[in-house]
């Protein structure tokens, strides 16, 4: 039986940038692959990428069930919502209905992001843990943040991989972390991190520093992030299941880069273009936290969840699906003077 694939967040960054790379690269046998939209414009995108557009309230339990029941859908790539989990549950009992009715394996992956698995969320930063690391799940299950949407968006991890057992869906929980360069898709075409950098600049006049130390950061180039998603989907269509659950923990990432020197490469870039006062990266102070804020539209004490803080995990669960990514870390310094380029074009 052919596997029919639903991919939502079509014209955002990470899955406009997913949908493109099947499209260029294709990925094994399959049935439909669906996408879901919400614009008529978008539509017509998706379907010049070779998916067919479905449309449908996402937290609506009936639309769910109906889309994902009907149309036979057994894998879902879910890019749409890291905090709250009510629509990834919907979508997972339809995926068990699914099993129930052709007596086929069912999956449903979930994008989460490294903030859940940083300072900002009461992780361990003491020494860098892999993603392969036993206990993640219930690391993830004792972390208390000071950030409400982080303690939202842990639950959320955790309750994808409990109701996914529940149902006997295979789950996995795919980690985004700084990614840079410019998006494949049609939509959406920068990443979150470095965009805030710039936007906090602008807005300061300045580039400034918030950790005291060169706190790290993991980091992974578009291609390289959206290459880990294929990969999996790949693996799943070809019958070699990623390990999933508890075990399903996903980072796409070529390794550790400290902020400090990331602000110094988006500064020197600014400068160049006049657009900041100056090419030094400063300490923060709180009249400066106060205009990046603005330019962030955040409370200043939010602005080091944004664009600063420790996260020490690696990547190597992908390794083992044959994942490698093809830029190493030091890349996103090299490459800044084009994503600062790419950013303001589009701010």
């Amino acid at each position: 039986m052919s596997i029919n694939i639903l991919i939502t967040g079509a014209s955002g960054y990470l899955g406009g940038s997913l949908l493109e790379k099947i499209h260029q690269e294709g990925i094994p046998p399959h049935g439909k692959l669906y996408a879901l939209v919400r614009k008529e414009a978008d539509a017509a995108e998706v379907k010049k990428r070779g998916a067919l557009p479905i449309s449908f309230d996402a937290k609506d339990s009936g639309a769910v069930r109906k889309n994902i029941v009907e149309n036979n859908i057994s894998v879902v790539f879910f890019l749409i919502d890291a905090v709250s989990s009510d629509s990834q549950v919907l979508f997972i009992e339809a995926l068990a209905e699914v099993k129930r009715n052709t007596g086929k394996e069912v999956h449903f992956l979930h994008t989460s992001g490294a903030k859940l698995f940083s300072s900002h969320a009461g992780a361990p930063t003491n020494n860098t843990f892999f993603d392969t690391n036993s206990g993640i799940y219930d690391i993830q299950k004792s972390q208390v943040s000071p950030f409400k949407y982080a303690n939202q968006a842990i639950t959320t991890n955790c309750t994808v991989i409990e109701e996914a057992e529940k149902y006997g869906v295979k789950s996995y929980i795919f980690i985004p972390c700084i990614v840079y360069g410019r998006g494949l898709g049609f939509g959406n075409k920068i990443s979150i991190q470095t965009a805030d950098i710039i936007k906090a600049a602008l807005s300061s006049n300045h580039v400034y520093k918030i950790d005291t130390e060169n706190s790290v950061w993991p980091v992974s180039h578009v291609t390289d992030t959206t290459a880990l998603y294929k990969q999996i989907l790949s693996s799943i269509l070809v019958g070699n299941f990623p390990e999933s659950g508890r075990n399903g923990y996903y980072l796409a990432s070529s390794g550790l880069v400290g902020w400090n020197d990331i602000y110094a490469a988006i500064a020197s870039a600014l400068y160049k273009r006049g657009v900041i006062a100056d090419s030094e990266v400063k300490p923060a102070d709180a009249e400066s936290l106060s205009k990046m804020a603005e330019g962030l539209g955040c409370q200043p004490q939010v602005v080091a969840l944004k664009i600063a803080g420790w996260c020490t995990l690696r990547a190597k669960r992908g390794e083992k699906l044959g994942w490698k990514s093809k830029f190493d870390s030091s890349h996103i310094l090299e490459a800044a003077d084009d994503e600062v380029e790419l950013i303001l074009e589009q701010l």
